[in-house]
């Protein structure tokens, strides 16, 4: 039996700062509440069976256009409407009812993918036997085990291992994305017989930080005193992550369900809306105003009319009883309503369909582009929201983290440095010999730094990490996860060794250290074990680990030798270790670490420092009462790791290098061509990440560097407060004020006659520019640095916390113009910038997949970025502000001649179209082309579009969907839609239109103005593609055939459940009239005659003209043609 007990202020398990576990057979005390802690389902759907319906329905009926329908539709039930209330409800119906399908399809994978979870079987030991159960299951203080390469159920704490030194292995690809394993302890001094464990856990509520935990387990044994010992996230094993290389482990659940750290790490991001969104809304209130204007004025036109003698009342319309008593007031506002009613279909309910549908199946063009397919991970693009496909081709700026997505993050020992002596690797001897080249005096050249100092120097290397051994396997080699050694070292027996470690720096040092002839042996009981050069095996007892931070960015151990002696190795960034380090001996390394940073080499600098015995006992009992605390353990660490780590002495540095990405120099030359603006966010030391910009061709030799840093600061020998007012005044009138006016963006610039700048700020500067002591300077500070890096062609900002990165993107996201951003990156250190960025990409790296997991699109490498934007980006925004205008313009050719129809029956709500027609003709008639065309149109190809970036710029800053261009389809809406009527109305002023005399009526007149509207619109629309294929053809044609065929039906058979059918007939009547046919071909050609003459007499561009033919003659030709399928389709540019 186990039982839950909380340490409880209030009796809410909300208020309280920990919980206590009882694990074990031992009930609780009398009187103690039981608490009911949440049971171990996973919930991330959002509906159920039960309030799908309103819940989905209340969701949709809070966008602005669906409300307005809705309302409308809710009109022409209560009011006597000229038009049935099927008009405007069955486009509503329409809409709403693919939303929910979709919304609930996608709910509907959530459901399947928790169910997944939650039944998956698990084995909980209950009563000292192993019982298999569903993972819902589970309770809170259940003893559960799980086995090799199986997942986590819940959050556990590691009580037993079957491995001999207590360690289980673990990745945490699918919480945080790293593919490193981790190495997790049980806790010391449990029973090996779980059936007779009798502990409690006393540990923090559930909170979603991966990284952080704090806790103590109480072990009585019989009659003694408890043993305490802390639980850090070194023993908590997390739901999602997987056992690997441990045959079996057995833990205590601590947080289940929903309160598990992966639960509540998963949050829905908050909603990004794309300047194409806010487009369609303010062009949206414009064709309201025109709506509300139209009715208005029939509506003021109507009792105008009706004022004159005779008009209001005539002989065979007499009003009734109940019309003569209805006040004025409200039959004006009726009336009002009726127009609006009328004129309603000028508001383009179905375009917000048809836009998320384009969205949809667009972005599978993304997922299925073979060009994005890396063999290496087996695994293409993905894409997490297709809302903002349109974005990707409006970018502005490109915000990159630099290691794992400008640089491979796959690191090399280069050489180090040993007392201020180079060591370079050339062969695979393990003597040092001829390996020195002088960093330091002249009088030195040939001498070496000494072998105690060299061996002390690769010592620390072998003893200060994480890392871990695996053994080779009969099976065969180790698995891909781990770092094979290299086939040069001279120590064959280990030759086979994997090493498992959460960073592949310690990896890259271990292996350098092998090189030298130092070999890690492994971790046996808290025993590290070390081959030295003359093949002797070396012990050290491991008796702390202080562990890396990034705010210490360092990291240390504490072991102790055969000999008794007691010694502290550390290894960080030169910023952090040169201060705790004597003053003499860092000039000789200084040097070394420079060079090796500007060459773009990854430095980290190593120091030791012997511990006495009080010294060790002082640390001892400070780690020991800091790992214990439940509140501010953290801190209390920190202050216990600064104070050790002091007075050490230096021995050297290490030099790994991290290569670029393939083709990172050409996709970021490529995105300035575009006119995008590039800035590196970086954690790295300025020296390293300048010389990554210079290879990435960010940084040209003749761009003059702007430099802001804590260096530059102190030059000037005042206060840095001071001295960054006048560097920010300097670099502003060289960069802004004297600087020619640019045009079209900032782009490089290869001729001599201007100049180039690039800007550099480091974090700590950075901090100063955004929290200025005064408010007043801190608004200034900004203004000025923002409008310096606005026009630098390249702005690099290193030693940024992950935090710092979000400001600057929030920053330059929030300035003048609101400019569209988009911020790349591969690591958990990335997320901030990723979800600030109105588009965030993340990059499926080696630091594993948590900012895949929050962007919006994510790639397999940097070099996809260029096809992406360039291309993809480019093509996506053409169709959408195509689509947009589209449909803005047909539904105005639609409704003016309705609006004009007025004036000449009386102002009496008389509909020009049928019923029929006026609910069909965004449905049916006219959607499938332009679906068609948003999603197929290539208005220039792709290879052109990669091989000149700069048409990139011509689309830039929402170029199609401004006022401009917007009037320019309004006026040709208004054009075609006078001359539909017009035309129509000149040739009615002939009454005899048949062979028969027979007069037309109104209806013939109606069915004559929409079969030119329908035929205008979707032959505008053929004359505006520029890449057909068979799908184009077939939905073009199909839909004015289907047109042609449903008028035919409709008017040819009398419907049973129609009071009265007003289009009997009348259109095979109107075909039957030489002069209907052609007053149909002459106005759709005088509508569509600019058009010809236009792409007639255009000059002809390359991108334009070509024809594609298919290479795969056994490839269905739905995948042939998608547009994103480049490889596929072979283009012939004239």
């Amino acid at each position: 039996f186990i039982f839950v007990r909380l340490n409880c202020l209030g009796g809410d398990e909300r208020r309280v700062d920990s919980r206590t576990i009882y694990v074990g057979h031992r009930s609780s005390s009398p009187g103690e509440p039981i608490i009911k802690f949440c049971d171990n389902r996973i919930v991330s759907s959002k509906y159920t069976v039960w309030n799908f319906l309103p819940k989905n329905l209340f969701e949709q009926f809070r966008r602005i256009a669906n409300f307005y329908f809705l309302i409308i539709f809710l009109v022409q039930v209560i009011v006597d409407t000229p038009t049935s209330p099927v008009t405007s409800g069955l486009p509503l119906f329409f809409v709403i009812t693919v939303t929910a399908i979709k919304q609930g399809y996608e709910d509907w994978l959530r459901h399947k993918a928790d169910n997944e979870v939650n039944k998956y079987p698990v084995t909980v030991l209950e009563q000292g036997e192993r019982t298999r159960k569903d993972s819902e299951k589970i309770k809170v203080g259940d003893v559960v085990e799980v086995e090799e390469d199986e997942t986590f159920p819940c959050d556990l704490i590691l009580l037993q291992s079957s491995r001999d030194d207590g360690t289980c292995y673990v990745t945490t690809a699918s919480l945080d994305g790293e593919s490193n394993h981790k190495t997790h302890y049980t806790v010391s001094d449990t029973e090996k017989d779980l059936e007779t464990l009798n502990a409690t856990i006393e540990c923090e509520q559930p909170q979603p930080d991966l990284y952080k935990f704090v806790g103590r387990m109480h072990i009585y044994k019989n009659d003694q005193e408890p043993v305490v010992r802390s639980l850090g996230p070194e023993n908590l094993l997390l739901k999602g992550a997987t056992l690997k290389n441990t045959q079996r482990i057995y833990g205590v659940a601590l947080y289940t369900g929903m309160e598990t750290k992966m639960a509540l790490n998963y949050q829905g991001k908050s909603q990004k809306r794309s300047a194409v969104e806010k487009s369609i809304n303010a062009f949206l209130l414009v064709y309201l105003c025109i709506l509300v204007s139209k009715a208005l004025v029939c509506t003021i036109l109507k009792y105008v009319w009706q004022s004159r003698p005779g008009q209001d009342e005539p002989w065979y319309n007499e009003k009734t009883q109940r019309d003569k008593e209805t006040n004025l007031y409200l039959k004006m506002f009726t009336d009002f309503l009726s127009f609006m009613v009328l004129f309603n279909f000028i508001i383009p309910v179905s375009m917000y369909v048809t836009v998320e549908m384009q969205k949809f199946l667009g972005s599978f063009f993304i997922t299925w582009d073979k060009d994005f397919f890396d063999p290496e991970i087996k695994e293409g693009a993905l894409v997490n929201t297709s809302d903002l496909n349109e974005e990707l081709g409006q970018v502005e700026y490109v915000f990159t983290d630099k290691t794992g997505t400008l640089t491979q993050n796959n690191m090399e020992f280069i050489e180090c440095c040993i007392d201020g002596f180079q060591y370079k690797y050339r062969d695979a001897s393990s003597e040092l010999d001829g390996f020195c080249v002088a960093d330091g005096p002249v009088n030195k050249v040939q001498e070496k730094a000494g072998r105690a100092k060299e061996e002390l120097f690769l010592r620390a290397l072998c003893l200060c990490h994480t890392v871990q051994v695996k053994e080779p396997t009969e099976q065969g080699p180790v698995d891909g996860l781990m770092d094979q050694v290299d086939a040069g070292v001279p120590h064959p027996p280990q030759e086979q060794r994997g090493f498992i470690a959460s960073s592949p720096d310690e990896v890259a040092l271990v292996k350098g250290a092998m090189r030298y002839g130092f070999t890690f042996l492994g971790l046996e009981s808290r025993n590290m074990k070390i081959l030295n050069r003359n093949n002797d095996v070396e012990m050290y007892e491991l008796l702390h680990v202080l562990t890396f931070d990034p705010v210490r960015r360092r990291m240390s151990v504490i072991v102790r030798s055969n000999s008794g002696d007691t010694l502290l190795f550390c290894k960080g960034a030169d910023s952090s270790i040169f201060p705790r380090v004597r003053q003499e001996e860092v000039e000789r390394i200084r040097m070394h670490v420079e060079r090796n940073a500007t060459e773009g080499y990854r430095t980290l600098c190593v120091a030791y420092k012997y511990l006495s015995a009080e010294e060790f006992a002082q640390a001892d009992a400070g780690l020991m009462e800091a790992r214990l605390a439940l509140q501010n353990r953290e801190e209390k660490l920190l202050a216990v790791y600064n104070q050790v780590e002091t007075d050490m002495s230096l021995i050297g540095a290490t030099a790994v290098e991290d290569r670029l990405q393939e083709e990172a120099a050409e996709t970021m030359e490529a995105l300035q061509g575009a006119g995008i603006k590039v800035w590196v966010l970086t954690g790295d030391k300025m020296e390293t990440a300048k010389s990554t910009c210079y290879a990435c061709r960010l940084f040209q030799r003749s761009t003059e560097l702007l430099e802001l840093t804590v260096r530059t600061l102190e030059d000037g020998g005042r206060k840095r407060e001071e001295r960054l007012h006048e560097l920010l005044l300097e670099y502003h009138k060289k960069a802004v004020q004297d600087a020619p006016p640019l045009k079209g963006g900032i782009t490089r610039t290869w001729s001599s006659e201007t100049q180039d700048y690039g800007f550099i700020i480091d974090g700590a500067t950075l901090s100063m520019v955004l929290n200025s002591s005064s408010e007043s300077n801190s608004s200034r500070y900004k203004s000025l640095f923002l409008q310096i890096c606005q026009n630098c062609t390249s702005v690099l900002c290193c030693r940024m916390a992950p935090l710092q990165k979000a400001q600057i993107v929030k920053m330059v996201k929030n300035s003048k113009g609101n400019p569209i951003t988009l911020s790349i990156g591969d690591g958990a250190n990335d997320v901030s910038m990723i979800l600030e960025a109105h588009v965030g990409i993340g990059i499926k790296g080696k630091e594993g997949r948590q900012a895949v997991r929050n962007s919006d699109y994510a790639i397999p490498k940097l070099k996809h970025l260029k096809k992406l934007l360039l291309a993809h980006g480019h093509l996506y925004y053409v169709r959408i502000a195509h689509l947009v205008q589209y449909f803005f313009y047909k539904n105005l050719c639609f409704i003016l001649p309705q609006f004009l129809y007025q004036f000449f029956c009386g102002y009496s709500q008389q509909p020009l179209y049928d019923a029929a027609y006026l609910t069909m003709y965004n449905i049916c008639f006219t959607s499938m082309p332009i679906l068609a065309y948003s999603l197929l149109e290539q208005h220039i190809c792709i290879e052109v579009l990669l091989d000149n970036a700069a048409l990139y710029r011509e689309i830039a800053k929402n170029g199609m969907l401004r006022w401009r261009p917007f009037l320019y389809w309004t006026l040709l809406g208004v054009f075609h839609g006078l001359l539909f009527f017009f035309g129509v109305r000149y040739l009615f002023s002939n009454p005899a239109l048949q062979d028969n005399g027979q007069v037309f009526g109104n209806w013939s007149y109606g069915t004559i103005v929409f079969t030119i509207l329908v035929f205008t619109v979707t032959l505008k629309l053929a004359l505006d593609t520029r890449h057909w294929t068979w799908i184009n053809h077939f939905v073009i044609w199909g839909s004015l055939l289907f047109y042609v065929f449903f008028s035919f039906f409709w008017g040819g058979i009398i419907w049973p459940f129609l009071k009265q059918q007003r289009l009997y007939f009348v259109f095979a009547n109107m075909l039957s009239s030489v002069s209907a046919w052609l007053v149909i071909i002459l106005l759709i050609l005088l509508s569509l005659l600019p058009e010809i003459l236009l792409v007639v007499f255009r000059k002809p561009r390359g991108p334009n003209s070509r024809q594609v033919e298919l290479r795969h003659s056994h490839t269905p030709l739905w995948i042939s043609v998608s547009p994103c399928l480049s490889d596929r389709v072979k283009r012939n540019t004239i």
